[in-house]
């Protein structure tokens, strides 16, 4: 059986990582944006609200839901798209955490930096 390379870390960080890629696109960001500013449901033909064909911002929505941020209701016949408040609280949880973690003690400089500011002052 052959494992994907990202099979090769553990859980937690795959988990982070499939959330932070659907979080990595400007498009993406904005809807989120939207849907919490607005606290409203979005139906209807979306492209009107965003500079993007129907096809792309479907695409969009897709990656949005498979994360688990956002839902898909039908109604009437139109699909409502809503925010999932718990995966949302859990979202800004884990780019809390993560945020916590990667925090630089002041004036932090590795090593590489450090030689190459040493390098650039005897010039």
């Amino acid at each position: 059986m052959v494992l994907a390379k990202t099979d090769l870390f553990e859980q937690e960080l795959q988990r982070k990582a499939r959330l932070f890629k659907a979080l990595a696109h400007p498009a993406r960001l904005q809807i989120l944006l939207h849907l919490a500013k607005t606290r409203i449901c979005l139906s209807g033909d979306l492209s009107e609200m965003f500079p993007l064909t129907r096809t792309t911002l479907n695409q969009h929505m897709c990656e949005l839901k498979n994360a688990g941020l956002v839902e898909g209701h039908e109604r009437d016949g139109k699909i409502l798209y809503c925010l999932v408040p718990e995966r949302i609280r859990e979202m800004n949880a884990i780019l809390s955490q993560f945020s916590s973690e990667m925090e630089l003690p002041k004036g932090f400089c590795c090593e590489y930096n450090s030689y190459k500011i040493a390098e650039l002052q005897e010039i």
